[in-house]
């Protein structure tokens, strides 16, 4: 009889939040294994950079063991922030210091390079899609689109928006939040457009109006990120024509959504490379929440996925990871272990999605670089 392989926890996905479960999980020496989807790390692009709260993400890695490899790859002058209306009138401008880690920038890639790099071989299991999940003996058996099967005591829901974990727990969906974005890239703009490098900084950019937005933001390689804000219907994007496989065409169709914005704002599309991603912004309900299960739970945006208008996902994520690994950690009950995380999680995902759907309601709405700077104040004045 031919031995199933089992696990004493299994992770699905391996996000930021899955990568930074394991790790911590791996220091204390415990069998805990991820299975990812993708073929390997490079199969698709990991997208921006993130701002690490420090008492989420860093927090996050410092339990993690890789608080000094973190600082050596992070960007503090990526906290930079301006924001502007259509016709360019500056509402802030707030410049990113060397020295200041609070909340520092990092290039999604790079972080979750460093959490992949730091795992033991035989931890991430790359190429495995989960296609469900059933009770077994000694806890779950999962069963992978490979034909393969194995079982664990616990599972861990890290696979994101669209969970197969989720299901077990509750029937909540994603929903569309009103908006969507379209990615859109300048390369190397320092060189290639050094007016537009010099207008977005080493930081963030937000041009806000009219219930549009134009978002940048400075990658460490040298790249623009930008992200094209629309408010529309569901599908509004398949029903807009913007013909995305023709970048020329696709360029002139977004332009028109912005024929009276200032010029060096519409420069940012102009200068654009051939690569265009439509991204629908989605949410799950805010405040979900679920009858708790004594062997599987959810982290990352599986748990409370929400815009990124509150700049918490990533964060989140981590902070999530850290905080089940502590209570894995303190007891031999996965049970009680999971029963503890999850009411700590419900009230901050709560809280961070109902800032997420403010922020939004505010940045997209038609004056909103003056409204964003207003909070922005506030934020401030509360520090």
């Amino acid at each position: 009889m031919t031995m199933r392989e089992h696990h004493s926890l299994a992770i699905i996905g391996a996000g930021l939040g899955g990568l930074t479960l394991a790790r911590i999980l791996q220091n204390h020496g415990v069998d805990a294994v991820i299975f990812e989807r993708d073929a390997s790390r490079d199969v698709r692009s990991q997208g921006g950079s993130l701002d690490m709260h420090v008492e989420a993400g860093q927090r996050a890695l410092k339990d993690a063991g890789l608080e000094a490899q973190f600082r050596r790859i992070a960007r503090p002058e990526g906290q930079g922030l301006r924001i502007v209306d259509k016709a360019g009138t500056p509402y802030w401008n707030e410049i990113g210091a060397l020295d200041a880690f609070d909340r520092p920038e990092v290039d999604r890639g790079a972080l979750r390079d460093l959490l992949i790099d730091s795992l033991e071989p035989g931890r991430l299991r790359w190429g495995n899609t989960l296609t469900h999940i059933e009770p077994a003996e000694r806890g779950h058996r999962l069963h992978f689109g490979s034909g393969k099967s194995i079982t664990a005591g616990v599972v861990i829901g890290a696979d994101g928006a669209w969970s197969r974990v989720r299901p077990l727990l509750t029937p909540a969906t994603p929903l569309y939040t009103g908006i969507s974005f379209i990615e859109i890239g300048i390369p190397d703009a320092e060189s290639n457009h050094p007016e537009v490098a010099r207008m977005v900084g080493h930081g963030s950019f937000m041009a806000l109006c009219d219930d549009k937005g134009l978002l940048a933001q400075c990658n460490g390689d040298g790249r623009i990120r930008v992200y094209v804000a629309l408010r529309m219907p569901e599908n509004g994007l398949e029903a807009s024509g913007i013909p995305f496989e023709r970048p020329a065409d696709a360029r002139q169709a977004l332009l028109a959504y912005f024929t009276d914005w200032a010029p060096e704002l519409t420069a940012l599309i102009h200068a654009c490379d051939d690569s265009f991603m439509a991204r629908p912004i989605n949410m799950l309900p805010i405040g979900l929440t679920w009858e708790g299960q004594p062997t599987t739970t959810l982290i990352g945006d599986a748990a409370h996925l929400m815009s990124p208008f509150a700049g918490a996902g990533a964060n989140l994520a981590m902070w999530d990871a850290a905080e089940l690994a502590s209570e894995l950690l303190a007891t031999p009950r996965p049970s009680q272990a999971i029963r503890a995380y999850e009411a700590k999680l419900f009230t901050r995902a709560k809280e961070a999605a109902e800032e997420s759907a403010r922020n939004l309601e505010l940045c997209i709405s038609p004056n909103g670089a003056e409204r964003l700077a207003k909070q922005m104040a506030i934020y401030g004045a509360a520090q």
